[in-house]
């Protein structure tokens, strides 16, 4: 769970210094989302049209064929988990200590590094986010790179390519985060852990760098951008994937996320988009594109997927 606003205004009021500016927590609160929506100095019509034009996440989407296969994958592992039988491995695999790098990288005048303040505020984010999964994150090191190519690098680019190639360290087990401005308004993307014995160096997460704690993001600026895609990086898919259509091994395959016709964004409360199947919208879940205000819990279900994931894919690998 996350830290409550209160908390986590007095945890901003300490980052004195920040070259970014911070909105309060109440004005995002109050934002209209049916008016004129403005990200890092790109403007949509509101945020509906922010979100239709995918700029809240760039992970890649999983289709159903390969989220079965996935899923085949994982299940003995889940099934002990549901079961309470588990195996010494997954024991030992079950939570544990992730080391984080983290690779700062600006433009060539120096634009877009956070304070090491806010780094730190961010790895707080991640250690109370996914506290009920049994993980945590610690900070093993930092990079500072000045490439204005690699600044702007978007999902699937060679500039992409390039920047983890030369930076990436460690193993499936080692978290990799880059924080840059691939723009247009992009928050993030990640790679999911069945990828990575095809694409080690791919491996990783990349984030906008003003959506960290503090950032001027806003209403992306309580780190849950981070949040969001280190959930997939741990196996994790969109709780609104598969829409109304949601059963078995179709949606986002964790039986207790409700199904969700589409993205929710901003906060709101009540949504029902399935109506005739049992629950609302999780919106406070963090897979779904809500503002940040609005997000703070994973579900069980969810929880057993990514130590399934992290055992299958990540441990000791």
């Amino acid at each position: 769970m996350r830290p409550t606003p209160a908390l986590m205004l007095t945890l901003f009021a300490a980052l004195a210094g920040s070259a970014v500016a911070q909105t309060p927590v109440a004005v995002q609160e109050r934002h209209d989302d049916t008016l004129p929506f403005v990200l890092e100095g790109r403007s949509f019509n509101n945020k509906a049209a922010f979100i239709a034009a995918g700029l809240r996440c760039g992970a890649p989407h999983i289709d159903d064929i390969r989220a079965n296969e996935i899923d085949r994958e994982i299940a003995p592992r889940m099934a002990k988990r549901i079961n309470g039988r588990l195996s010494a491995l997954d024991e030992a695999a079950r939570g544990g200590v992730i080391q984080v790098y983290w690779h700062v990288i600006t433009n060539s005048s120096g634009q877009g590094a956070p304070t090491a303040q806010q780094i730190q505020s961010q790895i707080a984010v991640l250690n109370a986010a996914y506290a009920s999964s049994g993980f945590s994150f610690n900070l093993a090191g930092t990079t500072v790179t000045a490439n204005n190519t690699w600044f702007t690098a978007g999902p699937g680019t060679t500039a992409e390519t390039q920047m983890k190639t030369a930076l990436r360290v460690g193993s499936a087990a080692t978290l990799n985060i880059y924080s840059s401005n691939p723009g247009g308004g992009l928050l993030g993307w990640a790679t999911f852990p069945s990828d990575y014995q095809a694409r080690p160096k791919s491996d990783g997460v990349v984030i906008l760098y003003s959506s960290v704690p503090g950032g001027s993001a806003a209403p992306y600026n309580l780190g849950d951008t981070g949040t969001h895609e280190v959930g997939h990086w741990m196996g994790l898919y969109h709780t609104f994937q598969g829409g109304c259509k949601k059963s078995g091994s179709q949606g986002d395959i964790v039986a207790d996320t409700p199904a969700e016709r589409s993205a929710a964004y901003g906060c709101p409360t009540g949504r029902d988009s399935c109506a005739s199947i049992a629950g609302l919208d999780p919106i406070t879940n963090f897979m779904d594109y809500t503002d940040d205000i609005c997000m703070d819990r994973f579900s069980t279900g969810q929880n057993d997927r990514m130590n399934a994931s992290w055992t299958t894919y990540r441990f000791n690998r």
